[in-house]
């Protein structure tokens, strides 16, 4: 799912307040910090996580992996931080973030 730039912004202002409830360290991008990334996707779609003692190539390696282990969006990088936005796949469970329409 593509998001359009109204979108993009709208999720930007609600992460501004997040904390980074993950923390990626010196191992980089395992099956753990994977299983760890869709549970809170799940739960709240929208996510702030942080990677930590990482240089630039690392970031975007980094970056590379998150993106094709949990297929969601990237929609703001900050140095090391990152936040990511997903809807939640359970159908049966209301969305946890209204997107403004796609223009």
């Amino acid at each position: 799912m593509a998001l359009s730039g109204a979108q993009i912004r709208h999720l930007r202002g609600l992460a501004h307040t997040l904390e980074a409830t993950i923390r990626i360290g010196a191992n980089g991008v395992t099956e753990g910090v994977l299983s760890q990334i869709e549970e809170q996707l799940e739960a709240r779609e929208l996510i702030k996580l942080r990677l930590l003692d990482a240089e630039q190539d690392d970031v975007e390696e980094a970056r590379r992996a998150i993106l094709e282990g949990t297929r969601a969006e990237i929609v703001q990088t900050i140095g090391h931080t990152l936040v990511l936005y997903r809807r939640r796949r359970d159908k049966n469970k209301p969305p946890a973030i209204l997107l403004p329409k796609a223009r």
